[in-house]
């Protein structure tokens, strides 16, 4: 199960960024990469994802990315081995919301993840020691 979750998301590495977008090759933002693959895997997504914006509720304090999280993607134990697949949640400063999502492509010695990153796109980017420091939680697709 794992492989075929990254495959699917290097299917998706080079799509432009567009925030709320979702359309392989054509636009995504992380959300709608993680949106792209739960269609290739399960069909209809669970729920639609309502309007957001690019600061996730950060002002407000709302979690909604990891309370969305928590109702459709199993968690993994913090304390668990990293394994390719997991869909990795980022807090971009300490104290702020969970607001950025990324597919894990490789674990090991140098650890790589997959996600969509504003005037980038779609990229397999290494899951450095700052990026590593930001992960809030991990999921597997159920």
């Amino acid at each position: 199960m794992a492989d075929d979750i990254v495959a699917i998301a290097q299917g998706w590495i080079g799509t432009p960024y567009h925030h709320q977008a979702s359309v392989r090759g054509v636009a995504c933002d992380c959300l709608g990469l993680i949106r792209g693959i739960w269609r290739e895997r399960h069909g209809s997504e669970p729920e639609a994802a309502p309007p957001y914006t690019p600061d996730w509720g950060e002002g407000g304090g709302e979690e909604m990315l990891l309370t969305a999280a928590l109702r459709h993607l199993t968690p993994i134990d913090r304390n668990a081995g990293m394994k390719p697949g997991e869909v990795l949640l980022f807090r971009m400063r300490a104290r702020a919301v969970a607001k950025h999502l990324g597919i894990l492509s490789q674990a090991g010695e140098a650890p790589r993840f997959i996600h969509a990153y504003n005037a980038h796109g779609v990229i397999d980017s290494p899951l450095t020691t700052p990026w590593q420091t930001r992960i809030a939680a991990r999921f597997r697709f159920p």
